[in-house]
């Protein structure tokens, strides 16, 4: 680990303003570009520990509107859940190709600059995933009340945990899905995007050519 990294995280430890600026005067020890690197990844982490503390105290129960009959060029067939910037959508698109897609829309009333901010770092951070066991996207754009969305692939599949358990996987099956997921990660990584919300239900598995296939789902806290 880069050493700027390892004076971060230790530094993250210290609860105390004071204190933590004593611990950087000494881990630095007047390296001007090591002390700039280390404040500069304390600065995202505070800006981070805002956003979540400002989404954590806001009221995101999914609005009353009714459900759309469509956005843009696709067909709206049902409700796949809601999240606390947009809800999502198994919609129908019938040109240029016909296929089924996973569509996030930003929610009436979360069109602050802040919240369609983040929507968009969620596309881009699709966007730039080339892997198999990551949901693509497929299009973005704007509905006639110019809230964004996006287009990305349905994944027809349940929460890794429950796959599991339903077909009674073996130690072996079950570290095959998990390398799966890791190379996944793996793969963000390298593009410079950190997930930072793996949890079972943003890992969905369904059953292809025979075999249980894994694919990463919600990129919408990612961080480059």
């Amino acid at each position: 680990m880069d050493h700027h990294r390892t004076i971060f995280i230790a530094a993250c430890e210290i609860g105390d303003a004071t204190l933590r600026t004593a611990y950087l005067d000494e881990a630095c020890a007047g390296n001007a570009e090591l002390r700039q690197k280390v404040e500069a990844l304390l600065a995202d982490r505070s800006a981070a520990d805002t956003y979540f503390a400002e989404i954590d105290g806001r009221d995101l129960r999914p609005a009353t509107l009714p459900r759309p009959e469509s956005v843009g060029p696709y067909r709206i067939l049902e409700t796949l859940g809601h999240g606390g910037m947009g809800d999502v959508y198994r919609a129908e698109q019938r040109t240029p190709v016909r296929r089924e897609v996973a569509l996030k829309l930003i929610r009436p009333g979360m069109d602050s600059r802040q919240v369609i901010t983040r929507f968009e770092a969620e596309r881009q951070a699709l966007a730039l995933m080339d892997h198999p066991n990551i949901a693509r996207v497929y299009d973005a754009g704007a509905d006639e009340h110019g809230r964004p969305y996006f287009a990305m692939e349905y994944v027809k599949g349940v929460p890794i945990t429950e796959y599991a358990d339903a077909h009674r996987l073996t130690v072996k099956d079950r570290l095959e899905l998990f390398r799966q997921v890791c190379q996944a990660i793996q793969h963000a990584h390298q593009k410079g995007v950190i997930h930072r919300d793996i949890k079972p239900g943003n890992v969905l598995v369904s059953t292809q050519d025979g075999r249980p296939f894994a694919k990463v789902i919600d990129f919408g806290i990612a961080k480059a």
